[in-house]
């Protein structure tokens, strides 16, 4: 195999390292109540955000944890959400 085979066999791995402790905090934050799931975010705010679902994150901001959630309206339009993952309240919304 030569060094770039390698290469990409070991940035593959730590891609895979990296995602599993982030999912691993996010199933953390979940199980102390610290966040809601992501369905019962998108159950509460079904009406203000139709659409499909195009891209999640979960992300610290100002010292809270917020959903960054972009939806494609029935326009064709992609809106990005930011919502406290706390409480399921829209903090902002925008273009994207």
């Amino acid at each position: 195999m030569g060094r770039l085979g390698l290469f990409v066999i070991l940035y593959i791995s730590a891609c895979s390292i990296v995602q599993a402790d982030e999912h691993d905090i996010a199933y953390n934050l979940l199980q102390k109540g610290e966040i809601l799931p992501l369905e019962k975010i998108l159950h509460i705010n079904h009406k203000t955000m139709p659409g499909k679902v195009l891209e999640v994150e979960l992300e610290r901001e100002n010292k809270q944890i917020i959903y960054e959630i972009e939806i494609l309206n029935e326009q064709g339009v992609v809106w990005e959400y930011k919502i406290n993952a706390k409480t399921g309240k829209i903090i902002k919304k925008e273009l994207d």
